[in-house]
């Protein structure tokens, strides 16, 4: 048996398959936004933050193995990120967009699910991560924050900023475990997880 930690862990969730959200959305950026004429990729994951007094990865990694709550093994793969455990998810290129739906974030059923398996509570928030890359190298907030939020019918596709936060990561950044449930830094978007600019 392993220790129990209050910690925080991510899980990133994507599909085995092609995913064909993140390749409308490709194209649709491509075709209609300004920012949009640059991407080259974009990936889409479902991303679970666990809050709590958390097992060591690898039994936390077969905990969430074991619940359709968190991911479904034939069609989906996971990627944990725990302390001294696991990197990004994205390639060295891409930067990760963080979208959640503002007041929605928590995922009830799989914290009771959890406390039913285990015992220990825990808080589960979830949410959607993009992996965008850019040609001609690392993207500039102003390309990420042209893709990701919405706000006109030539700019963002991602985040509709009336209901939904969004938050973001240069290339090569790992996220940081707390990334849906850390707090709006005071200069938005320029720390680490930090909100958009």
């Amino acid at each position: 048996m392993s220790t129990l930690v209050k910690e925080c862990a991510l899980l990133f969730v994507e599909l085995r398959a092609a995913d064909p959200e993140a390749t409308s959305a490709l194209q649709v950026a491509r075709a209609h936004l300004v920012e949009g004429a640059a991407l080259v990729g974009l990936r889409r994951w479902r991303v679970f933050e666990l809050r709590g007094e958390l097992p060591d990865p690898p039994e936390l990694e077969a905990r969430v193995h074991r619940s359709t709550q968190f991911y479904n093994p034939a069609k989906e793969r996971g990627t944990l990120l725990a302390e001294g455990h696991g990197g990004s998810p994205a390639a060295a290129d891409e930067a990760l967009v963080l979208v959640f739906d503002r007041g929605g974030e928590r995922r009830p059923a799989a914290e009771r699910w959890w406390r039913h398996d285990g015992g220990a509570k825990v808080e589960v928030r979830e949410g959607t991560a993009w992996a965008l890359r850019f040609e001609g190298g690392p993207a500039s907030a102003a390309q990420v924050e042209g893709v990701a939020v919405t706000k006109s019918r030539a700019s963002g596709l991602l985040c509709n900023p009336h209901s939904q936060e969004w938050r973001w990561l240069p290339a090569g950044e790992r996220p940081p475990l707390d990334w849906i449930s850390r707090r709006k830094t005071a200069r938005a978007g320029r720390g680490p997880g930090g909100n958009a600019p």
